[in-house]
């Protein structure tokens, strides 16, 4: 059994597979009328996650005969102005538990508390994620699949041939960046586009950061709108991945003109030519998925691989963000309900998982439906965190979240500026969270 501490309680998962065959509340193989018809879905996935989650899918239209109309977009905008002009889709992707709660207030989520089983609920997923996906005590948000954050990506050949060494410290990072670039190579590759949502691939930086060098503590009041970020605990954040990473000559590929234009799925490519641009990638365990899609010959752990993101202070060592994909039902029908009670299954996310790219939150996927022993890896790490904390961008407000992507940007452009920066998220939390 592993532990995974999360925004103060524990999660839990069991590696046993179950014995007997899982019941998928969707109706019979033959399916009947009551089941046809179709369930329109909107949400951030393209490419290789689309792909993923439509072969998710694809039993359930096959048993159950409700299509799944699929509209995939990563500009979050989307779906508010579907909800405003009062044509929501029927289910829809959120953000994160931020934006969840903001929609859960205005009325416009329908209560799961009467579509999903309870039980069956609390024996597949620990109380953590049912409470993430929880406002003012009613179910309205489910986990579809879950991802490590403050990893970082290599090519194993190319750190062989140059006899570079895994860091295990914030000091050995720093110092073999100081290496790659000595010998005439950018360190990173990064990109901050992201098609509706750029700066989101920064915040993440910024986040790790928080989380491994003020503390949990101060990442909870920060996530939570109580933390200023103003305060030296925030600002010294920005100010460590701008001074070590991004605003040094010559240590990411391309500088600062390149991160903002390129997007982040493309921002790795460099690090797989010959000979590399750049040595290493800073991106979350879905980025495995989107290597093989760029590239169908690349294979994990051979071709690529992954070390976590040291602490910057030992204090803070085995300290993680998590996130995971929210689904929320805007229209109570009864294609709707069946679907909603599909995706919690571990039959359903096992067909991700075994995809790549995913990790799942349900106790009932057993580690060995994982392709590869990077993923198992991963997964094994989620599960084991000494401290992790929920993508606090993610817990804010849409508005917050929203300029904390713009902020990074500013902040890539104008280092110079961080304190006018900071001040403007000062003035926008105080009305963010009100």
């Amino acid at each position: 059994m592993g532990v995974l501490k999360v925004r103060g309680f524990s999660l839990t998962r069991s590696f046993v597979v179950p014995l007997v065959a899982l019941l998928v509340a969707v109706g019979c193989a033959t399916g009947s009328s009551s089941d046809k018809g179709s369930v329109s879905v909107l949400a951030a996935w393209g490419g290789s996650e689309q792909d993923s989650f439509m072969a998710m899918v694809k039993p359930f239209t096959d048993r159950t005969g409700i299509k799944i109309n699929y509209t995939g977009t990563r500009d979050t905008s989307v779906l508010t102005t579907r909800i405003q002009a009062g044509n929501p889709p029927d289910l829809a992707g959120l953000p994160g538990p931020g934006q969840m709660y903001d929609l859960a207030k205005q009325g416009k989520l329908i209560s799961l508390d009467g579509v999903l089983d309870s039980s069956q609920m609390a024996s597949d997923y620990a109380p953590d994620w049912i409470k993430l996906g929880q406002y003012q005590g009613k179910t309205v948000g489910i986990f579809i699949k879950t991802s490590l954050k403050g990893l970082v990506w290599y090519v194993p050949k190319n750190f062989q041939a140059k006899s570079y060494s895994l860091p295990k410290t914030w000091d050995d990072l720093l110092a073999l960046q100081d290496t790659i670039k000595n010998g005439g190579t950018a360190p990173w590759c990064i990109g901050l586009a992201s098609s509706g949502a750029d700066g989101w691939p920064g915040t993440d930086w910024v986040k790790d950061i928080v989380l491994t060098q003020a503390g949990p503590s101060v990442y909870d009041k920060w996530a939570a709108g109580t933390q200023k970020w103003t305060t030296a605990e925030i600002k010294t954040a920005f100010q460590t991945w701008g001074t070590n990473f991004v605003n040094k000559s010559g240590y990411v590929y391309g500088g600062a003109a390149a991160m903002k234009s390129t997007d982040f799925a493309d921002s790795a490519t460099p690090m797989f030519a010959s000979p590399p641009k750049c040595y290493m990638h800073h991106q979350a365990s879905f980025m495995s998925g989107i290597f093989v899609e760029k590239n169908p010959a690349l294979k994990p752990t051979t071709d690529f691989s992954f070390f976590p993101m040291p602490p910057v202070t030992s204090a803070n060592d085995g300290g993680h963000v998590v996130a995971g994909d929210l689904f929320g039902m805007f229209k109570d029908t009864t294609q709707a309900r069946a679907l909603m009670k599909y995706l919690v299954t571990a039959e359903a996310q096992t067909i991700w998982v075994k995809r790549g790219g995913a990790l799942s939150a349900n106790k009932k996927v057993d580690l060995a439906s994982y392709p590869d022993d990077l993923s198992r890896q991963m997964a094994a790490i989620l599960v084991g965190a000494k401290i992790a904390r929920f993508d606090a961008g993610d817990l804010m407000p849409p508005a917050m979240q929203s300029a904390f992507w713009k902020a990074v940007l500013d902040y890539v452009s104008n280092p110079g500026q961080l304190d006018s920066i900071l001040t403007n998220l000062d003035k926008i939390q105080a009305d963010a969270y009100k």
